[in-house]
């Protein structure tokens, strides 16, 4: 396996169009998922497109990224954290849901970001702004936010 074509695979056929852009789509994760390696997280991540007209195959990109170690997989989220909010907001605030559920991913997402320069810390606070945006949103996830900041 190479692990950089699959990544381009994935990459290349992220929106899903036809039957054989979801075939070549999971194909790629199911081969990566065969032996997985933390460095290829940042480019997983940036696999995510909310244009993507098939959700549920997307969704199993975000359980295969979820089945990382948690430390590695949040360190590659906050490091692409930028370009993800520019390129997939809807994913992003999906993923940054999903760390707000968890309590462990919580606290260590937390840790992380107090570690990280003030770009990274200044992105975060626009995630949260945006999510604090809509009403639904806001009041769905404020409890866990506020132990964010």
């Amino acid at each position: 396996m190479n692990a950089d074509k699959m990544i381009d695979i994935l990459q290349a056929n992220r929106l899903m169009r036809s039957p054989s852009e979801i075939a070549a789509f999971e194909n790629a994760l199911i081969e990566l998922a065969q032996n997985p390696e933390d460095r290829w997280l940042p480019e997983l991540h940036l696999a995510l497109d909310d244009r993507c007209q098939q959700q549920e195959v997307m969704w199993d990109l975000i359980h295969f990224l979820e089945s990382f170690d948690m430390k590695a997989q949040l360190l590659a989220f906050v490091k692409v954290l930028p370009e993800l909010m520019a390129r997939t907001p809807e994913w992003t605030k999906i993923l940054y849901y999903r760390i707000c559920n968890d309590e462990s991913a919580r606290v260590l997402y937390q840790e992380i970001l107090q570690d990280l320069n003030l770009e990274v810390g200044k992105i975060a606070e626009l995630l949260n702004a945006d999510i604090s945006g809509n009403d639904e949103e806001a009041r769905l996830y404020a409890p866990v936010r506020s132990a964010l900041l």
